[in-house]
């Protein structure tokens, strides 16, 4: 199949340079006036030696450079994003239109409680929830961020083990399947982490986790189902075995979108959440902009929770500040109230009834996609997998192709590429979660192109994959010297690093 079926015409796409290198001599679009009198002497010290280094064009010209640059971008909007281990689904519009309602959107942090009782109500009725599909009944919504929530989870772990008298536990045993931000955020909590390995099934070794149990264990950071897309089947026992040992056990919810009103993890054993709400419940996710990760936890760790929290008294609302044992603020006020009120609005969408149609229908498409791609990729881990499926390009090696080639051959076609090379456990690993907004015509679009470069290297049609992408104005770069050597500064004489 020819990559204009996947992909529209470049005909109007336009080659952008910068506005620097577009500026001419004519007069600037702009006209300040200038300073009558003298200067004061205290400002004198910020008067501009040089002209301000501003491109000179009209407004018609910068308008249409940034209104072309956007549309080079990729997004959930515009395409299939099948990045694994990171659930990046469709954002509905209507979570923004509620968002923005006037009552929602103009609140202040500062404003009196009296007069905010129907958001208080709103993010109140939030906890709970979130707390019920968690199967942890208290809930802060201060982080801001998945990892944000890890770093408040190991706090409240190493406050409860303080608390006790139990200082000498300072381990945080972590799977060498991890999201990277776990070992992070157990350091910066003041922790140190041991790798545990995992087994040939890709699930944790439990003879690696028994030898690593003993009294200096806070805790294991774990997440199931874990990278490799796989459910930790032993999950009651990896728990039972930590707390036996004294540990707790805590879970990191990026994978939620499998297990959302099907199963809670804290019924399989686990002490403390993170659920990250731009991955599980459509809120935005990437960029650098407002996240959130809301984080459960069980009775022996709700003591410690950050404050402010949100607490119901009667009919009104209150914003507690007050916690004898708790570690304090970890936000600037009660977590990112737009970021958070979308998910309540995704939430309340599905309702209870519902509810568990978004990890069936995210499991589903991910078997999908692996029953028929299993024949020409290689996976790791056969079986059944959960909302997101692993393969390897060990077959595709045999003919010079590697995962990095296969990804820059989906752009040509048209496709996002999936997540490359994580799991770092595996070879040459290619993480896919189609999630479950998206129709079968789109999986099928995306596992065509995916035969399509299995059958080219089988054929030994290779160097059309190792030239990929083609088509786009930007072609394959040298990734290591881009970031190694990144030209961050252009002048009139060009760009320098």
């Amino acid at each position: 199949m020819s990559a204009n079926a996947y992909s529209a015409t470049r005909g109007l796409q336009h080659e952008e340079p910068l506005l620097f290198e577009r500026e001419h001599k004519a007069a600037t679009a702009i006209a300040l006036p200038g300073v009558s009198g003298e200067i004061a002497a205290s400002l004198f010290a910020f008067v501009r030696k040089t002209p301000a280094r501003i491109p000179g064009l009209s407004e018609p010209e910068t308008v249409r450079h940034f209104v072309r640059l956007s549309q080079w971008n990729h997004g959930i909007e515009t395409g299939f994003y099948p990045l694994g281990s990171c659930t990046m689904k469709y954002n509905p519009r209507v979570n923004e239109q509620i968002v923005r309602l006037p009552g929602l959107a103009y609140v202040h942090p500062e404003q009196p409680q009296d007069s905010v009782q129907g958001v208080l109500a709103l993010l109140f009725e939030l906890q709970q929830w979130l707390g019920e599909i968690a199967g942890l009944p208290h809930v802060t919504l201060q982080p801001a961020a998945g990892a944000h929530g890890e770093l408040a989870g190991m706090m409240m772990i190493r406050a409860y083990h303080d608390a006790r008298g139990d200082n000498k536990r300072r381990k945080v045993l972590v799977p060498d399947s991890a999201h990277g931000t776990n070992p992070a955020s157990a350091v910066l909590a003041g922790l140190n982490t041991v790798e545990i390995k995992s087994a040939a099934n890709g699930r944790i070794d439990l003879d690696a986790l028994k030898a690593n149990l003993g009294e200096d264990v806070a805790a294991l950071m774990l997440t199931n189902p874990n990278t490799t897309g796989m459910f930790e089947s032993d999950i009651g026992e990896i728990c039972e075995l930590v707390h036996r040992a004294g540990g707790l056990v805590y879970g990191d919810g990026a994978n939620l979108n499998a297990l959302v009103g099907i199963a809670r993890p804290g019924d399989m054993g686990i002490d403390c959440l993170h659920i990250n709400v731009h991955k599980t419940f459509a809120t935005p996710h990437g960029g650098g902009g407002p996240g959130a990760g809301p984080v459960a936890v069980n009775d022996l760790l709700a003591p410690f929770l950050p404050v402010p929290r949100i607490e119901k008294n009667g009919d009104v609302y209150q914003i507690i500040c007050e916690g004898e044992q708790s570690i304090g603020a970890v936000f600037g006020s009660l977590g990112q109230t737009g970021v958070l009120l979308r998910a309540a609005a995704y939430i309340a969408a599905f309702g209870c009834n519902d509810l568990h149609k978004i990890a069936e229908d995210a499991v589903l498409n991910a078997n999908y996609v692996l029953a028929r791609l299993k024949d020409v990729y290689h996976v790791p881990f056969p079986g059944l997998c959960k909302h997101e499926c692993l393969l390897t390009d060990e077959w595709q090696e045999r003919h010079g192709v590697k995962t990095l080639d296969i990804a820059k051959r989906l752009i040509d076609l048209g496709m996002h590429p999936m997540t490359v090379y994580f799991p770092l456990i595996v070879h040459g690993a290619m993480l896919i979660e189609p999630t479950e907004t998206e129709a079968k015509e789109t999986l099928d679009t995306f596992c065509d192109a995916m035969l399509e470069i299995a059958a080219q290297c089988e054929a030994g049609d290779t160097a059309i994959l190792h030239d990929a992408p083609l088509l786009p104005f930007r072609r394959r770069l040298d990734e290591t010297q881009a970031a190694r050597k990144p030209v961050l500064v252009w002048n009139d004489s060009g760009f320098s690093s």
